[in-house]
């Protein structure tokens, strides 16, 4: 393993010595692809484009952010800004580190990869089957599949030039996120009722603590990589706790009972939105979350916890509930004649 290791600090030293210029495109491309952005971006886009649609996107985006956190805890990955110091090897390669670095769960696979790979599957065949019923060209009716595979490989070689992943780590996300997402697309529980969604948000969070608490008491370290990511992290501001495996499961949680609470209170099916309801609506529901996600959130561990698991269930209660109710009750005069499916 230590050979492949130091094939990846050799990879990423060369990433880091390409083209100055291509050092933002990394910066940029490794942080609008967080897997939070399925929740806060790709999950509200979509949903307006196609309500089942946007429910897959959200449905698979949280059960493999789930999955992934359950094998970094099985495989005990190391990351490339803390190991390069480990083994030694940090005296013979010239590496830099990021505010993007620091991720502080272990490595194996890559969660960046690995999340977007699964939740961006079923809008990209949606729009595949778009482009197809409306052109002939073969380059057209591709291009959103050609468009997904070179965001995961741009993803990848990011991950890999802020060391927060080696490249295998970054395939096997890849790999693992392309599988899940063409598994589970005909999967998602699009039509089950709230009662589904809240005892799903319910087995994620307790599946969670009972893993690990089963891993302690079996005598396993599973915040190794906390500790070594607080030792070996260039900068203390760097550390952020949404990196944490149980931030993630919070959000997975917490967006399972959103749509619950959006299943509880759902759209009137003969109340269909026209497209340009819809444009709007998305604008609106970016807009409504990315305020709700920036709001500060408590110091206290516990408090920070809690307010995530409310906040990601707002998330889809605001765009598949609440939002979509608004834009009907404002005068049909707005919109252009009567729209029909």
């Amino acid at each position: 393993m230590d050979a492949l290791h130091v094939a990846g600090v050799r990879f990423a030293q060369a990433l880091q010595a390409g083209p100055p210029w291509l050092e933002p495109l990394w910066i940029s491309v490794t942080s609008l692809a967080d897997p939070k952005s399925v929740f806060t971006v790709c999950f509200p886009v979509a949903y307006f484009l196609d309500r089942e649609v946007g429910v897959s996107v959200l449905w698979i985006g949280l059960i493999s952010e789930w999955l992934n956190v359950v094998l970094k805890w099985w495989l005990f990955g190391e990351r490339p800004f803390w190991w390069v110091h480990e083994s030694g090897l940090a005296n013979k390669v010239l590496l830099r580190q990021f505010p993007v670095s620091c991720e502080t769960g272990p490595g194996s696979p890559s969660g960046h990869c690995m999340i977007m790979g699964a939740a961006l599957w079923p809008l990209v065949t949606s729009l595949t089957a778009l482009a197809s019923r409306r052109s002939r060209s073969l380059a057209l009716q591709l291009s959103p599949f050609i468009s997904y595979v070179l965001l995961l490989i741009a993803l990848g070689l990011s991950r890999v030039f802020v060391l927060a992943h080696f490249p295998h780590q970054a395939l096997g996300g890849i790999l693992a996120g392309a599988t899940l997402g063409w598994g589970l697309q005909g999967r998602t529980p699009t039509s089950r009722p709230a009662g589904f969604f809240l005892a799903a948000a319910l087995g994620l969070l307790l599946g969670a603590l009972a893993l690990h608490r089963a891993l302690l008491a079996a005598g396993v370290d599973i915040d190794w990589s906390i500790a070594l990511a607080t030792k070996w992290c260039s900068s203390p501001a760097w550390l952020r706790r949404d990196t944490r495996p149980f931030a993630s499961v919070c959000r997975d949680a917490g967006s399972s009972l959103g749509l619950a609470l959006a299943a509880a209170l759902p759209l009137h099916r003969g109340q269909p939105l026209a497209p340009q309801q819809r444009l709007v609506g998305a604008a609106l529901a970016l807009g409504a979350v990315q305020g709700l996600h920036r709001l500060p959130q408590p110091a206290d561990a516990m408090l920070w916890y809690g307010t995530s698991i409310l906040r990601y269930a707002a998330t889809p209660w605001l765009v598949a509930s609440l939002l979509p109710r608004l834009i009907l009750c404002l005068p049909r005069g707005l919109w252009g004649p009567p729209h029909t499916e």
